[in-house]
């Protein structure tokens, strides 16, 4: 790798962490009272594969460990967001889905961020944030396969 090369990815990751703060930081600020950013990802997520989901693969999907998937479910499953039901073939294993109180709790916080992603979209122009999905999407892909 050239140097040239490496400050270009320095660069890269650097903007990327940062973008990452901003966005977590502004979207923690918008999401509906008592939900944290851990909830709303978790909940969204199993809006989106509308399917049950063990609590290991929620921590393989989100990279943490089961301790920190295991509180989260616990938390949502406190507010009503979630069913947690044992698995009938193996006592040893639980799958997670998300209730209707989930679904609405996820509906209104996308309702309350939306405004504000579309926003930067919109001010940077979405055919420039078209254009640069597919190389974010190849670059998440590599790193999530290392």
């Amino acid at each position: 790798m050239t140097d040239r090369t490496e400050d270009i990815a320095v660069a890269l990751f650097a903007e990327i962490f940062m973008a990452d703060q901003l966005a977590r930081s502004r979207i923690g600020r918008a999401l509906p009272r008592g939900m944290e950013l851990s909830h709303f990802t978790v909940l969204n997520h199993l809006a989106r594969v509308g399917e049950e989901r063990t609590p290991a693969q929620l921590a393989r999907a989100f990279h943490v460990t089961r301790g920190a998937i295991s509180n989260t479910l616990s938390r949502l499953e406190w507010a009503g967001y979630i069913h947690v039901r044992p698995d009938w073939d193996d006592a040893r294993r639980k799958f997670v889905s998300i209730s209707p109180s989930g679904r609405a709790a996820r509906d209104a916080a996308v309702q309350a961020i939306a405004p504000m992603i579309a926003e930067a979209v919109t001010a940077i122009g979405p055919d420039r944030v078209r254009s640069i999905l597919p190389v974010l999407r190849e670059l998440r892909a590599r790193l999530d396969t290392e």
